[in-house]
């Protein structure tokens, strides 16, 4: 058999590797075929770390060379199979009509020292998962899917420079706030960016802007993402800690499942067919809280927010036993109905409607976010979301003079939750948009899920935060809210919990909206709501005490 030599020789400093070949018998003792490999791998190493450029060259078979095919398609199989597809969720929030990010606020107590922030996103926040690595793509079959790429991270770290000689910048800080907020994402490149404002506020002595594409995952899954990556104040050993839930209660009995279900089966016909008429046809009406404008999305947002205690909310969601979602739901609704009495007292005729973002994996709390990279996992990462439409109930005043019973707004946000969440509509509307884009394509399903946020008023989203203080790279976290940008609404509101408080986040849209009164009727409405549940409450345990004031 002949036997030939290879003696291969790269000068790392010129733009091509040379390659020498003997053919001295039985020099090395390796036959064509592994002498074929062993070039392969080299041209394969060369490529690799950029020293050698094969793309648009043409492959000659002469022998051994095959075993070059093999390497390389083997090696593009192994590109393919590392490609994670984008999913239905995130193609329709990243079209051309729906372009939807995330804006996480991180308040710190001190001031920000970025020195170790590229060391940081390098060890801590890429390896979180390969998505913060990977840019969009389309495969020859016009597939979208993930692909990993080298990432320049000082082209994601941005540090802006502000006036100097002020004491507080909060006016900078919004200014760059809605700046941001209507700058797209780059697709070139992996859909993320985070901004260390290193200038004092009213509320904060640095801040952190996280800017993360909604495509990348839903709330749970990037909430979840920079939880991991922070640690408690207290002791950074510990896992950190957040709010549990009760379960719903199960059926006593076999007559009671057959009840709920027979209920459940009306309200989904119902819930599906008024959701599928909101989606199309059925409009919102213009009022104070919705411009009704073309292109919202595309106008500037005020970001403002304001804090609530959790005991005072656990407070009022005991005395009307409901949920703490009943109660900042109910809040949320009668604050509305403040601000529109004092921009538009005749708003009583306004059809509205709030779509309430419902987490669909069959979970109560955050995972790790290796169990999250676990396809079989319970809490997978992605965009595993719903709309709840609920309609916004109005002031039932017969008369100038009637009063308002604030505890009213809270009783009925929690029946129509109670139905809503007793129907499977939402999964319906789910399995109906995926068959949109199987049959028509990503961009008409996008289409379908832009009339479905354009139709209707506001847009809420609810998270829960961690119970102990917790720190990011060192720097104590004094609070921290988000806020969904880009979304054709004129008003979006946030709710995240944090050390016993909840911050309440609004996005409204610039020049439209009256952040400042809206924020005041909040506060109204809690307290509002709070005085009543309380008095409520002490009517029910002594009745006859007020029996003899009467």
């Amino acid at each position: 058999m002949v036997r030939i030599s290879f003696v291969f020789t790269a000068y790392l400093n010129s733009s091509i590797p040379e390659i020498h070949c003997q053919s001295t018998p039985g020099a090395t003792g390796a036959v064509m075929w592994d002498s074929g490999v062993v070039v392969g791998k080299f041209l394969e190493h060369a490529v690799d770390v950029g020293k050698l450029s094969l793309n648009g060259k043409n492959v000659v078979k002469l022998g051994s060379s095959c075993g070059l095919v093999r390497l390389k398609e083997r090696k593009k199989k192994k590109k393919m199979e590392e490609e994670e597809p984008v999913s239905p969720t995130g193609q329709y929030l990243s079209s051309s009509v729906l372009n939807v990010t995330v804006l996480v606020v991180f308040e710190t107590s001190i001031p920000i020292d970025d020195s170790q922030a590229i060391a940081a996103l390098q060890s801590i926040f890429l390896p979180i998962n390969p998505r913060f690595s990977s840019i969009m793509v389309r495969d020859e079959h016009g597939v979208q899917k993930w692909r990993k790429v080298q990432v320049k991270l000082e082209e994601h770290l941005k540090v802006p420079v502000f006036p100097q000689g002020l004491e507080q910048y909060d006016e900078c800080l919004q200014d760059y706030i809605t700046r941001i907020s209507m700058e797209p994402l780059p697709f070139r490149k992996p859909l993320w960016d985070v901004s260390v404002i290193k200038y004092p506020t009213s509320t904060a002595a640095g801040t952190f802007v996280f800017r993360l594409h909604h495509a990348l995952g839903d709330g749970y899954s990037l909430m979840a993402a920079l939880f991991s990556c922070l640690k408690r104040v207290d002791d950074p050993s510990l896992p950190l800690t957040f709010p549990s839930s009760k379960p719903r209660r199960g059926w006593d009995s076999f007559l009671g499942f057959a009840q709920e279900l027979s209920y459940a089966c009306v309200n989904t016909i119902r819930d599906f067919g008024w959701s599928l008429m909101k989606s199309s046809v059925m409009e919102d009406s213009v009022s104070a809280i919705r411009s009704g404008v073309p292109f919202v999305e595309s106008r500037p947002i005020n970001l403002s927010y304001f804090e609530l205690s959790l005991d005072d909310i656990k407070t009022i969601k005991k005395n009307v036993n409901g949920t703490i979602n009943d109660v900042l739901v109910g809040i949320i609704f009668y604050g509305i109905n403040l601000y529109m009495e004092e921009v538009s007292p005749c708003h009583n005729a306004c059809k509205m409607t709030a779509l309430v973002l419902l987490n669909t994996r069959a979970i109560r709390s955050y995972k790790s976010v290796e169990e999250m990279r676990n396809p079989n996992s319970k809490a997978k990462w992605g965009n595993y979301f719903a709309f709840l439409h609920i309609p916004m109930p109005k002031c039932d005043k017969k008369s100038k003079g009637d009063t308002v019973d604030p505890l009213d707004f809270v009783l009925r946000a929690k029946k129509i939750i109670e139905l809503k969440r007793s129907s499977f509509g939402v999964y319906l509307s789910g399995a109906l948009l995926e068959m949109i884009r199987k049959l028509r394509g990503p961009e008409v399903a996008s289409h379908c899920m832009l009339k479905t946020l354009t139709n209707s008023s506001l847009a809420i989203s609810n998270m829960i935060g961690p119970m102990e203080q917790v720190e990011i790279i060192g720097h104590p976290v004094s609070g921290f809210h988000f806020m969904m940008v880009r979304a054709p609404q004129s008003l979006t509101m946030t709710i995240v919990s944090y050390m016993q408080k909840v911050r309440v986040a609004m996005g409204a849209e610039k020049g439209f909206i009256d952040s400042s009164l809206l924020v005041s009727c909040m506060k109204k409405s809690f307290e509002a709501i709070y005085e009543a549940s309380v008095v409520d409450k002490e009517n029910q345990f002594y009745p006859h005490e007020h029996e003899k004031e009467i």
